[in-house]
């Protein structure tokens, strides 16, 4: 069974980009506009191996997602990527402490997606 991937962004273009990208890696693909979206098909049941998600979104950003994913019992240790155009090293260290497991710069190119997914998801 395909390793389920659930990406967050409010950018239509970015979530088709990143769909077909993961799509032709072999992954499942899950998709939110942003967090409050995320959180209602994660309580839903919706039950990834991996999370990718933008930072600046409308209605809950990507580190409150972050925040609000790792009290939930059963996603607490689940992988979260952050992909945004923040670089800041404030930004980085709030996404650290929010629980991100690590921090991508936008714009990344398939093959180095793909790669630190498979950093930081064994098996993928």
């Amino acid at each position: 069974m395909a390793m389920k991937i659930l990406v967050v962004d409010d950018s239509i273009t970015m979530v088709m980009s990143l769909k077909t990208t993961l799509t032709m890696n072999g992954f499942e693909v899950e998709t939110a506009d942003n967090g409050k979206t995320a959180l209602d098909k994660l309580n839903a049941g919706v039950k990834p191996n991996l999370i990718v998600t933008d930072i600046n979104m409308p209605v809950m950003g990507g580190l409150e997602l972050i925040g609000k994913v790792r009290a939930m019992p059963g996603l607490k240790f689940i992988p979260i990527l952050t992909l945004t155009t923040e670089s800041d090293a404030t930004k980085r260290e709030a996404g650290k402490s929010a629980g991100a497991t690590g921090w991508i710069v936008k714009p990344v190119s398939g093959d180095d997606l793909i790669r630190v997914i498979k950093k930081v998801l064994p098996g993928a």
